[in-house]
């Protein structure tokens, strides 16, 4: 039997490898939060220090590059496919470049030919201490250049200090904008709720919700906007919360809420006071009044959701529901549960294609949530992935036909057929 082989390792290799890189991301759940000034400093030390025209600090999951901080590029991922970064995923080492526009591998790259005009890339691993390369911290220029073995060691360097910055941000409680709680003190702190509401038999709810049209709020008046955005929202919430409950924000523009003893009936009346909160509130400052809202998504304890990532799971689904709907709404998992007939989900991390048009057609994607009926999904892009096709989960064997309940541009919730 042949086996395929990518830089000398046989195709099991390579699938392992994936999977525990990947396995590595989900633990360190780092995926879509929040802009950081540490990673911010790295990315302009690496301009100052190369006089080069854009620094990147990655990561990578199964089907994009996501910038937890980028100088000298608009926009904040790039499909997988699409970026220089997947020959460092691939061989698992660094990369240097010198001049694109004359390197078999790019000369016809569209950020090569087009507007972008790359010519030298030097890409390094983000590695975890344990080795799994989780990422990339990227220096990158519009004019050749020479990259010497001084200035590798020097890159490299940074990728370390920017290893440091994650893992002492493992134990940072609050968020440094909004002042509400990181998404990981905010897991722990609800599976200790969670625990006490199981032991003592009390009802506990969950809220997820995400602010409409936040990237435009960003593209049209700028990040510092943004954060105005962020800060008055989270204000508004905490004002209106009751002071038992958890509120933490998970994502860039996400939050979510631990409700203890309130029923499924009671996280929606809550939901829906959050929501006409943030929507009669308009948000003033140097870029003039703006109103904002949000859409939210609510799930319960149950018999079979009783870890807070099946909680977040649940609530997520309802709320890309609600988007789908057309925003500024409230959805209730239980009304999915009714409607598509899905169950039980927990978080992963793990690499999916989706396939359709008779299987000519594939889409890389990345499984968010699953479960033994439904599952999140994140892509590039969901414009022209049709209303019904095949989700196949790399080296598992796992395929099943589905169908999209609701979706948003990278966002697909899917039951299986």
């Amino acid at each position: 039997m042949v086996v395929a082989r990518v830089f000398g390792k046989s195709s099991s290799e390579v699938l392992q490898r994936e999977n525990d890189r990947l396995a590595a991301l989900h633990q360190l759940d780092l995926l879509d939060t929040p802009r950081d000034e540490g990673f911010e400093r790295i990315v302009r030390l690496i301009k100052q220090i190369f006089s080069i025209d854009i620094g990147i600090v990655s990561l990578i999951d199964a089907h994009r590059q996501w910038y937890k901080a980028c100088s000298g590029l608009s926009g904040d991922e790039v499909s997988l496919e699409d970026t220089f970064c997947r020959c460092v995923v691939d061989c698992d080492e660094p990369v240097i470049v010198e001049d694109a526009s004359k390197d078999a591998r790019f000369s016809k790259h569209s950020a090569v030919t087009g507007e972008d005009h790359i010519r030298f890339y030097a890409g390094v691993p983000l590695r975890t201490k344990a080795g799994h390369m989780i990422g990339t911290v990227c220096a990158i220029d519009r004019r050749p250049r020479s990259f010497g073995s001084r200035d590798l060691d020097i890159l490299q360097e940074l990728a370390g200090a920017a290893m440091d910055r994650i893992e002492l941000m493992q134990s940072a409680a609050t968020d440094s904008l909004t002042e509400a709680m990181t998404r990981r003190a905010f897991k722990q702190e609800a599976d200790q709720l969670i625990s006490l509401a199981l032991r003592h038999q009390h009802d506990l709810s969950c809220i997820v919700f995400d602010i409409d049209h936040f990237k435009t709020v960003n593209d049209t008046h700028g990040h510092a906007a943004g954060d105005d955005v962020l800060k008055a929202v989270a204000s508004i919430c905490k004002a209106t919360l009751r002071a038992g409950d958890l509120f933490g924000r998970i994502g860039g523009e996400e939050f979510a809420v631990i409700l203890p003893h309130v029923d499924r009936e009671g996280a929606v009346a809550a939901a829906e006071k959050l929501r006409a909160a943030v929507a009669s509130q308009p948000i003033c400052g140097d870029h003039g009044a703006l109103n904002v809202t949000a859409s939210f998504g609510t799930s319960a304890l149950s018999i079979v959701s009783k870890e807070i990532e099946t909680l977040l799971a649940q609530a997520d689904a309802a709320m890309y529901q609600a988007k789908h709907a057309g925003r500024n709404r409230c959805v209730s998992w239980s009304s999915i549960h009714a409607d598509h007939g899905i169950g039980a989900r927990r978080r992963v991390l793990k690499a999916g294609s989706i396939l359709f048009n008779e299987r000519r057609s594939t889409i890389d994607c990345t499984v968010k949530s699953i479960g033994s009926e439904s599952a999140g999904i994140s892509v590039s892009n969901s414009a022209g992935i049709p209303a019904e096709f095949i989700l196949a989960i790399k080296g598992e064997g796992f395929e099943t036909n589905c169908r999209v309940i609701a979706q948003d541009r990278q966002h697909l919730e899917v039951a299986f057929r």
